[in-house]
């Protein structure tokens, strides 16, 4: 994991940070959006920002945003490739530190469903679903129709909160599809922890240790799926 980090205060920083540039810097998907809208805000997008301030979750509500990394990688066990965030935010509430995994989206899937992902998995593989299984307390059974993406990056908020000793973490898929493409898929990984899912409304999934995980879905403003 790098220890330091350049200055992206404009979209063409942030498009030279994806892993292919070229082929996911187009017009009316998810990085190219997601980089107009967080640069443009310079911090929280409003819709964003109303997430949390009606959450009804006191230590959420008018926090301080302090750091964005744009495509922030987020080390697993069992293989070499990361959790790579779109954005990761380290914010600040009243009751500290606040760790937010933010996974922008337009009409693409949570990656293939876990029995697809793992049909045949290397050793590396099963490492690495027993540890994310683990870490979010939940049960294989219950997760072969999940997203793959669904389970690492909300991972990779708890593991940030950890590393950053933050009581609370986020995950929260920013989507700027306006028909909410792929929510069902969403809703299903919010109903693994009792809970229903709802576009702009924060859900408390539950606590995993010393850390709160919270879950999010807030539809991104159309104007930035034209530029």
């Amino acid at each position: 994991m790098p220890k330091f980090f350049a200055p992206a205060d404009n979209p063409a920083d942030w498009q030279r940070l994806l892993a292919k540039p070229d082929l996911h810097w187009r017009t009316g998907y998810s990085a190219r959006s997601m980089a107009h809208s967080w640069t443009e805000a310079q911090g929280f997008p409003r819709e964003v920002w109303e997430i949390f301030n009606d959450s009804g979750v006191s230590c959420l509500r008018d926090l301080e945003f302090l750091i964005g990394i744009p495509e922030h990688e987020v080390p697993l066990p069992g293989g070499r490739r990361p959790s790579q965030n779109d954005v990761f935010v380290l914010a600040k509430g009243s009751a500290g530190l606040v760790s937010i995994a933010i996974e922008g989206k337009v009409s693409e899937p949570f990656d293939l469903p876990v029995d697809k992902r793992f049909a045949n998995p290397t050793p590396g593989q099963t490492t690495r679903l027993a540890f994310l299984l683990d870490l979010l307390e939940l049960d294989r059974d219950d997760v072969g129709a999940i997203g793959y993406q669904l389970l690492h990056r909300t991972a990779s908020a708890v593991l940030e909160a950890q590393r950053f000793g933050s009581q609370h973490a986020v995950m929260l898929v920013h989507s700027f599809s306006q028909e909410m493409m792929h929510f069902h898929d969403y809703a299903a990984f919010v109903g693994l922890f009792g809970q229903t899912a709802e576009a702009n409304r924060l859900v408390t999934a539950r606590k995993l240790g010393d850390v709160t995980l919270h879950l999010g879905w807030v539809v991104g403003n159309a104007e930035y799926l034209g530029r």
